[in-house]
């Protein structure tokens, strides 16, 4: 099967430090793929210059066979390659309704639009209720719901999350990973970066390891979890 995204030779520098030092991976279409690895490591960086917000110093991306480096994040965002940010990145100040049809913005196809808006509030029964309430008055577990909704809004076929559970009580991770993997059944792919190794690996199919801008280690997720270096760095055993 022909690879969804294809990332190679990336680099990302700031000024002179080296965030991302020349990466390589591919993701296929409706495939679960995490990249974990400790704070610092390059990994939201990573995921910023896929989605075209940080400018690349080397490298290519090409999602669906075209090449999307350089383009807007608007642009890339039309061909199906979503990010739900690090944070959430609500509109605050605008109703959950409003927030989640800026997720259709890039759409032309109102009817379907009202159609899409119907089943997020099916998958999301609390963002129903809240419809008409400030996104900025809404809990941390319930703006994430209101991020992943505003996303699936653009219809991808491949979703980008990151950290999706920074920040939230133990209970709201399991509801928030459980609405993840509802997604990624609807046949939607996913590059998931998550301090949470633990969820990352449970939830992926394959995964990476970053450390200082480079992909130290990868494999099936069953594999890296019974990794001895994976378990002692990232799964807090020893």
């Amino acid at each position: 099967m022909s690879a969804l995204l294809s990332v190679a030779g990336l680099k990302v520098a700031y000024g002179g430090i080296h965030a991302v030092r020349g990466i390589n991976f591919d993701i296929a279409p409706g495939e679960r793929v995490c990249l974990i690895g400790a704070n610092g490591a390059g990994k939201t960086t990573t995921l910023k210059a896929i989605a075209g917000l940080l400018p690349e110093s080397a490298g290519s991306v090409h999602f669906d066979g075209q090449p999307v480096t350089r383009r807007a994040p608007h642009e890339i965002a039309r061909l199906g390659l979503n990010l739900v940010p690090e944070g959430r990145g609500v509109f605050p100040r605008m109703s959950v309704a409003e927030n989640l049809l800026m997720g259709a913005y890039t759409r032309n196809d109102a009817p379907a639009v009202r159609l899409d808006l119907e089943r997020i509030y099916e998958l999301f029964p609390r963002l129903a209720e809240r419809r008409a309430q400030k996104a900025g008055l809404l809990s941390g577990g319930e703006q994430q719901m209101l991020a992943l909704g505003r996303a699936m809004m653009s219809r991808p076929r491949l979703l980008m999350l990151d950290e999706p559970s920074m920040g939230l009580a133990p209970i709201m991770v399991e509801t928030i990973f459980g609405f993840i993997r509802d997604i990624a059944d609807s046949g939607v792919a996913l590059l998931l970066v998550e301090q949470n190794a633990h969820w990352a690996l449970k939830t992926c199919e394959r995964g990476y390891v970053m450390d200082q801008g480079e992909l130290t280690l990868s494999g099936n997720t069953n594999d890296l979890a019974s990794d001895p270096a994976v378990r002692a760095a990232y799964l807090g055993e020893s």
